[in-house]
């Protein structure tokens, strides 16, 4: 782990992989240092933000180096389900190239619960990972300009959900019409790091 600043008030933890950022916020997630104010976790980094008057960037990098994470461990989330129609535009290729039929993407999709490793890419946008599974779906080659919003895609080990349109070049396998993202909720964000989510299929093959 290396420990470097950000500014005059964040310090951020550079870790060798996704497992190793997981297992570090869960463990800061759960009592983090006194005067840290927020733990934002991204794909190789954790990144504490701190209360200048309440500690120091050194008090914390103290604190962090003395914290001991388990690993495997994950943040103790929100568990939520959302719906899926599985007719995304992507699916029946895609199954193809992972030598599976389209029912058999899904199935897997499904079959196990997912977890938000960090956020970003777009407000609301969580990067979900399901343990154990292997994962590893190529992109397209052509990104579409405009992905319509609730798009479930695939790409790399990860999954989510669009949470309004953007441009993206993730594998589209279904839909949703729960809304992750909207700014009148509290918190905006309904994938936040650390929630886990069970993907339920209302359509599809």
């Amino acid at each position: 782990m290396r420990l470097l600043p950000s500014g005059s008030t964040a310090l951020l933890a550079e870790l060798d992989d996704l497992d190793a950022v997981l297992a570090l916020y869960a463990a800061l997630d759960a009592d983090p240092p006194a005067g840290v104010v927020d733990v934002v976790p991204a794909a190789r980094t954790v990144l504490l933000v701190i209360d200048p008057a309440r500690t120091s960037l050194e008090q914390v990098a103290a604190a962090v180096r003395a914290t001991t994470p388990r690993p495997g461990t994950r943040a103790a989330g929100d568990a939520i389900e959302l719906p899926v129609h599985y007719d995304g535009a992507d699916l029946t290729e895609l199954a193809g190239l992972l030598r599976l039929t389209a029912a058999e993407l899904v199935h897997r999709h499904t079959a196990a619960e997912w977890t938000v490793a960090f956020c970003g890419f777009a407000p609301g946008f969580g990067y979900l990972t399901q343990p154990g599974t292997g994962w590893d779906v190529p992109r397209r080659p052509t990104p579409r300009t405009a992905v319509p919003p609730g798009s479930v895609g695939l790409a790399g080990e990860f999954s989510g959900v669009y949470p309004r349109e953007s441009p993206g070049g993730w594998q589209l396998i279904g839909r949703t019409d729960v809304a992750v993202f909207e700014l009148d909720r509290d918190p905006p964000a309904l994938l936040r790091p650390g929630t886990r989510v069970r993907f339920v299929p209302v359509g599809g093959p």
